[in-house]
């Protein structure tokens, strides 16, 4: 392995490292299985500190270029062309490494359960349990945060707000949270670039949001929050909350009947529900940061530097051939419409279902995190068979065009569709669908579960191609 140093160039040396490493093992110089010197000698034979070395080799096993061999440092990986742009911009589709942790924690009351459930440490109550969930906007504020310097209208922010909240509850949701919820919100902002309207109109956002939210019977309630003033972290602003609630342990959705024999029922991501204010293009908050820099044009990495990471490759930040005001292909929205539409949630659809038919569901999944595979972390020995998906949404579409993203990975990262999964028994199915029609909710059974023997897997028919994906 040959490394040019420069320690008088602008590029930081575990930059340098990266793309260096990165290149040569894009065009085979380094094949598969290489094993890399280790990090003392890198160091040494470079005058380099072990910790910059360290810093580099981590940055290339996350991305999936390198991987740690069992007391013999690192070797280059099998080559797989689908995650490398995304994992480059230091984002990662299912979280391998940080699963690897924290499924060694405790899991809680329920193992099998979507949300961590304990014992009802708030009251005291053996008959109940408490939940508490933390998610946010991701970047998809970042975007937010384009529109708004380019038009000035803070008003933007309002989806945002519900971005953070929905990928809250949509979670709880899959756990059969029916009590009352209180939410606290955290903006992490550069204050030089968001200034006090842009909090107004999170906080406007939020409350307009959960109103909405209780009319539909959802008990949920501000408890307020904090707006930190993070300028050396952040050039632009983050959108975290943080939602706690109790509720009864006779009414969690365990996970245990997570099984085979089951009709997957997928609730539409795409659409206007009759609670939406306009067309959502059902893009969600997943998998934003390849979205903005795949769609969007370069103009927005000059204009904007404070909207990147600068220690990323430039050939990975805005690449897109898109502005925020461009028609989205194939769409009655723009390319802005079509990324900032506000993540749909499918509260109003589980809690009628809960309410009128309390032993339908079987299972949620809410395909967040992990997209369409996020059902392999459920269950055991099952067979997840999608063979009747939705049609592809156009966003969807247009991010795999620019980007020539392989189909296999977009279903990993984005929600292609839909967001929610209803698991019930087959005969089951017509009356969820009737349930989210009230809503003017597309819902189709999207597949089934079978059993199998040698752990989770799932098969998803795209076109004439069926991708497989293993635990």
């Amino acid at each position: 392995m040959k490394l040019r140093i420069d320690t008088n160039s602008a590029t930081p040396v575990f930059q340098q490292i990266i793309d260096q490493v990165h290149f040569q093992i894009s065009t085979g110089e380094l094949p598969e299985g290489t094993k890399l010197p280790s990090l003392r000698t890198l160091a040494s034979d470079h005058h380099l500190a072990i910790n910059t070395v360290a810093k580099a080799l981590r940055q290339l096993e996350f991305r999936g270029l390198i991987r740690s061999a069992e007391r013999s440092g690192y070797v280059v990986a099998p080559r797989d062309d689908s995650i490398g742009r995304y994992q480059a911009r230091g984002v990662s589709s299912d979280k391998t490494e940080v699963h690897r942790v924290v499924d060694k924690l405790d899991h809680g009351l329920y193992r099998n359960a979507f949300c961590k459930i304990t014992e009802d440490y708030l009251t005291g109550n053996p008959d109940n349990c408490n939940i508490i969930h933390a998610d946010g906007s991701g970047t998809k504020s970042i975007i937010a945060y384009l529109q708004y310097k380019e038009t000035g209208d803070a008003s933007v922010f309002h989806g945002i707000s519900q971005d953070s909240i929905v990928m809250n509850l949509d979670d709880l949701l899959c756990v059969g949270v029916n009590g009352r919820l209180l939410i606290s919100n955290t903006v992490n902002r550069n204050a030089l670039n968001c200034p006090g309207e842009v909090v107004a109109a999170l906080i406007a956002g939020s409350e307009n949001f959960l109103a909405q939210l209780r009319e539909f019977g959802v008990s949920i309630y501000s408890g307020g929050g904090e707006t930190a003033d993070v300028g050396d972290l952040t050039g632009t602003l983050v959108v975290d909350s943080c939602v706690v609630s109790v509720m009864k342990k006779k009414d969690v959705i365990t996970g245990a009947l997570m099984r085979p024999g089951l009709a997957i029922v997928g609730l539409a991501s795409a659409g206007q529900a009759s609670y939406e204010q306009r067309e959502n293009s059902g893009i969600g908050s997943n998998g934003l940061t390849s979205a903005r820099h795949e769609m969007l044009a370069h103009y927005y990495a000059e204009k904007y530097p404070e909207s990147f990471d600068a220690g990323v490759s430039a050939e990975l930040m805005y690449c897109g051939p898109y502005r925020l005001e461009d028609s989205l292909p194939d769409s009655s929205l723009t390319v802005g419409e079509a990324l900032l539409s506000p993540t749909r949630t499918y509260a109003p659809v589980i809690y009628k279902l809960l309410e009128e038919h309390p032993n339908l569901i079987q299972a949620l999944v809410h395909c967040s995190g992990g997209a369409q595979t996020k059902c392999l972390k459920f269950g055991s020995n099952i067979h997840f068979i999608k063979d009747g998906l939705f049609p592809t949404p156009a966003i969807f579409n247009a991010i795999q065009r620019v980007s020539d993203t392989a189909w296999k990975e977009m279903y990993k990262v984005f929600n292609m569709g839909h967001r929610m999964e209803v698991y019930c028994l087959p005969e089951m199915v017509e009356t969820v669908i009737a349930a989210a029609a009230t809503f003017n909710i597309d819902a189709r059974v999207v597949g089934r579960t079978e059993a199998v023997e040698d752990g989770n897997r799932l098969s998803l028919h795209h076109g004439t191609e069926i991708f497989s994906y293993r635990m």
